[in-house]
């Protein structure tokens, strides 16, 4: 994990005076990003070449890989990821650090400053402080994640990235996307440009049919899984990726899973098309050193690993919506049968609980519900075991923290169990700052 130190106490105090100036209404528009940015200078029109993800799952961890396979081959590379797990410098990652309080603290300031006390999301202000960290300091490369959908996402205001990505879409932020397949997809494919190769992975034909018609509508050159680029795991663990005009061999990835295995090739096809020059020992150095935090994250130190014994095991993962669901019962079915599975979960309102729950329910030995610290939108610990009661879940009950679960769990487990916690990344950064 990265330093878990607390916030800069500047840094804190702006955020929250931005927090502050939250829009009254929903307004889904880039009204005011575009505003905000041209009172900095437009630093997004000084940018280093832009790989530009979004998608409903894997955005993180194909941006982690490319990360990992562009600085393993030496480039300098920026980056922009949310949300942050610990601290909120995470987000920020210029040429292979976090960025340093002091330059985020200073470079909020001066976003407060222009914006004046005008009406603004916490996501847009944050989007405006990296772009302006980004365009200060020199880089080969910006990889850059959607916060929320594509269209109206603060990020969508880069005229001519260097590629698109679109990672697994499935149903999330119905509120503010779509409640179907189709409308969702639609929100994610407006990332697309003119002229601009965008590669995807395999995904539901409705959602296929969408990115494709987008692609001829705006005139960009969609690359799909499977016709365009693949990527395969040979009999050593190793990964075989084949696009249009590179042909890759990596070693074992070190993260967990065979749904990571397709991240990964979005990863790769994203390189390939950005024209970057990726040497064996770039591949090599990258894809065994790739780091994610919370995405089937085995926990090693803490408060939890302590309440367990010796022989037990807790992994901790970020999802938190039925795509990530259906993610870990694949990684449970693959990794996790020869012990008895005991999940423990807390969970945001926004998200649809049991269709998130239903793929565990019949892979499990109990669940325990749990409070997500500090979100007054969560579920309450009685409300989330009654929905994982109501998709069948085993034993259902709740506890005030994840360590007074893991007790729940020894009180009633015999020999060797292993502990999923999971359900959201809010609950996955609380478990971090106690136990990484």
């Amino acid at each position: 994990m990265t330093d878990t130190a607390a916030d800069n106490p500047d840094v804190q105090q702006a955020l929250e005076r931005f927090t502050a100036l939250y829009p009254k209404l929903i307004d889904l528009s880039l009204d005011r990003m575009n505003r905000l940015l041209s009172d900095l200078g437009n630093p997004h029109h000084r940018l280093p070449p832009v790989i530009h993800v979004a998608g409903t799952n894997g955005k993180g961890s194909t941006i982690a890989a490319m990360r990992a396979v562009l600085e393993a081959s030496g480039y300098k590379v920026h980056v922009y990821t949310s949300p942050h797990l610990v601290r909120f410098a995470e987000r920020i990652r210029l040429v292979g650090s976090l960025v340093d309080e002091g330059l985020l603290a200073e470079l909020l300031r001066h976003v407060e400053d222009a914006n004046a006390g005008k009406p603004i999301t916490f996501f847009e202000v944050t989007t405006a402080v990296a772009f302006m960290a980004f365009s200060r300091i020199p880089a080969d490369a910006v990889l850059l994640e959607t916060g929320l959908g594509g269209t109206f996402d603060a990020t969508n205001v880069i005229a001519k990235p260097l590629v698109t990505a679109i990672s697994s879409i499935s149903m999330d932020h119905m509120q503010y996307l779509g409640d179907t397949l189709p409308k969702i997809a639609q929100e994610k494919a407006n990332i697309m440009k003119a002229g601009v190769p965008c590669v995807t992975v395999a995904q539901d034909s409705s959602v296929l049919d969408v990115l494709a018609a987008t692609a001829s509508r705006v005139g960009a050159v969609l690359k799909i899984q499977e016709h365009d680029w693949r990527i395969a795991s040979d009999d050593r663990g190793g990964l075989n990726f084949t696009g249009q005009r590179e042909t890759w061999k990596t070693p074992e990835p070190n993260l967990l899973g065979r749904h990571q295995h397709q991240n990964i090739g979005l990863a790769l096809a994203a390189l390939e098309q950005s024209g970057f020059a990726i040497p064996a020992f770039g591949l090599r150095g990258g894809i065994r050193n790739i780091y994610w935090p919370a995405r089937a994250q085995k926990l090693k130190e803490g408060p939890i690993v302590t309440a367990l014994s010796w022989a037990c095991e807790a992994w901790l993962d970020g999802g938190h919506n039925e795509g990530g669901g259906r993610v870990l019962a694949a990684l449970i079915d693959e990794y996790w049968t020869d012990q008895p599975l005991h999940v423990v979960a807390g969970m945001l309102t926004t998200k649809a609980a049991e269709d998130f729950l239903a793929h565990l329910a019949p892979r499990a030995a109990s669940f325990t519900a749990v409070p997500v610290p500090g979100h007054a939108a969560a579920y309450t610990p009685v409300d989330l075991s009654a929905a994982a009661s109501r998709v069948n879940f085993p034993n259902a009950g709740v506890a005030d923290t994840v360590v007074a679960a893991v007790e729940r769990i020894k009180a009633t487990a015999t020999g060797r169990f292993r502990v999923l916690i999971c359900g959201s990344l809010y609950l996955a950064g609380e478990v971090l700052k106690e136990n990484s």
